[in-house]
C-alpha cells in the first residue's frame, strides 16, 4: 500500500528575497520560455528552503493556475527539474518532488567532496583581502541566523556559503553545478537529516574561513573534507534494523 503523498504548497519568496544557490528571479511579464523557468525557480527556491517535501505530488493545473500559464508551460518545467533530478515523473500519475534514496545521497556528497575541494584548492591561492572580508560579512549573517529561528533562512546561508566561494573563483559553469547540487543536498537532508547542530556547521565554515586567511589551502582542504563528511555523517543514510522478536516479546 502506498503512503499518502503530502499536498502541494508552493510558497513563493518574497520579491525583496534573492534566489537561493545562485537563482535569479524573472519578469513577471516574461514569454513562455521565462515562464517555464520562473516555475523552475519557485519549485528549486521551495525545496532548497525546505518548504517543499520530498514526494509532494506537483498538479499541472493547479501550478498553471498560480503562475497564470498552461498546462503546456508547467510540464515544460516539470521536464527541466526532471533532468536535474529534483522531480520524478511517472506514467499515468504525474510529477512528483524526488525522494532520494540513500545511494543516490552518498553519490551526491562524493560529487560535492571533488568539486568543493577543487574550488578550496585554487580559492586559497588566489584569494585576495576583500574577498575574505567578504567571507568575514556572510558568516556574521550566518550566526545571526543561526541564533535566530527561521529555519529556511538558516538552511539558504549555510548553504551558500559553499557558492559564495565557488563565485569567488568566476566560473559560472563551477556555480551552477555546485547549487544543483546543494539543492538536491536540500532534498536530502528534507529526507534523512538528523540532529545536526547548525551552529556546529557554522563553527566549521569560521574554521575554513580562517585558513583561507592564512593561505593555507591543506588546512583548508581538510577542514573542507571534515566538514562535508560531519553533515554526511548527521544524515540516516544506514536504517536500523528492525529486530521483529525482540519488539514483539516486550
Amino acid at each position: 500500500m502506498s503512503r499518502p503523498r503530502p499536498p502541494l504548497k508552493i510558497v513563493l519568496p518574497p520579491d525583496d528575497v534573492s534566489a537561493p544557490f545562485g537563482v535569479q528571479d524573472q519578469d513577471q511579464a516574461a514569454p513562455a520560455a521565462s515562464a517555464t523557468q520562473r516555475i523552475v525557480d519557485a519549485i528549486v527556491n521551495a525545496i532548497a528552503d525546505r518548504r517543499l517535501m520530498p514526494g509532494t505530488k506537483l498538479s499541472e493545473q493547479k501550478i498553471g493556475d498560480i503562475f497564470k500559464v498552461s498546462r503546456t508551460v508547467v510540464r515544460q518545467a516539470f521536464n527541466q527539474l526532471s533532468r536535474d533530478r529534483l522531480v520524478v515523473l511517472e506514467p499515468a500519475r504525474g510529477a512528483f518532488v524526488a525522494t532520494p534514496t540513500a545511494e543516490e545521497a552518498r553519490d551526491v556528497f562524493e560529487v560535492r567532496e571533488i568539486l568543493e575541494t577543487a574550488v578550496t584548492k585554487q580559492l586559497c591561492a588566489t584569494i585576495t583581502d576583500e574577498q575574505i572580508r567578504q567571507l568575514r560579512e556572510h558568516l556574521e549573517r550566518e550566526r545571526a541566523a543561526v541564533t535566530g529561528a527561521q529555519v529556511s533562512g538558516r538552511t539558504r546561508l549555510l548553504a551558500d556559503f559553499h557558492i559564495v566561494l565557488a563565485q569567488m573563483l568566476g566560473n559560472g559553469v563551477l556555480v551552477q553545478m555546485l547549487g544543483e547540487l546543494l539543492t538536491r543536498s536540500s532534498l536530502i537532508a528534507l529526507m534523512r537529516q538528523s540532529s545536526q547542530s547548525a551552529e556546529e556547521s557554522h563553527d566549521e565554515h569560521v574554521a575554513i574561513v580562517d585558513a583561507f586567511e592564512r593561505r593555507d589551502a591543506k588546512a583548508a582542504v581538510r577542514l573542507v573534507g571534515k566538514h562535508l563528511a560531519n553533515v554526511q555523517h548527521n544524515l540516516n543514510l544506514d536504517p536500523q534494523r528492525v529486530d521483529l522478536a525482540e519488539i514483539l516479546k516486550r
